[in-house]
């Protein structure tokens, strides 16, 4: 898989967040239920000054194997300061080295093959925040940026 190597500065990110696992039977489910409540509860709508329109699906605080759990956020970039809104929760994207991949096809088989493949890769990981950022809404059309980061 082909990747650049990208500096970040911190983002904050607000949305909806649950802690799962690659092997919970339900984690495909769960993660796409995340996704399906934030889109029909006014959960997007509902997250004040976004940077962009664009949503990001975060994986952050975990050990770093293919076991562990992990928090997984759906949200949107946003410059509101302190100001979360109810039933929303604030996340960091810490700055620093990623590894920029870019998905295209099928929004959810697309991703799940990426996130397969990556772990057979020799990648020095941070393991602090990995994301999701979804370039536009065509679902078998999909145009995903994945930043993996690194050490």
């Amino acid at each position: 898989m082909e990747y650049e190597i990208v500096e970040l500065e911190e983002k904050t990110v607000i949305g909806i967040s649950t802690r799962t696992n690659n092997q919970a039977p339900h984690m495909g489910a769960v993660i796409g239920g995340l996704w399906e409540k934030f889109f029909t509860q006014g959960i997007y709508e509902g997250v004040p000054d976004k940077r962009s329109g664009m949503p990001l699906g975060i994986y952050s605080d975990y050990a770093g194997g293919v076991l562990d759990d992990y928090d997984f956020t759906v949200g949107c970039e946003t410059t509101a300061g302190d100001y979360v809104p109810k039933g929303m929760e604030k996340r960091q994207i810490p700055a620093g080295r990623y590894a920029r991949f870019v998905v295209k096809g099928h929004m959810q088989r697309a991703v799940a093959a990426f996130w397969q493949e990556l772990w057979s890769m020799d990648l020095d990981r941070a393991f602090g925040a990995d994301f999701e950022e979804y370039r536009n809404q065509d679902v078998e059309n999909a145009e995903v940026h994945i930043y993996v980061g690194l050490r």
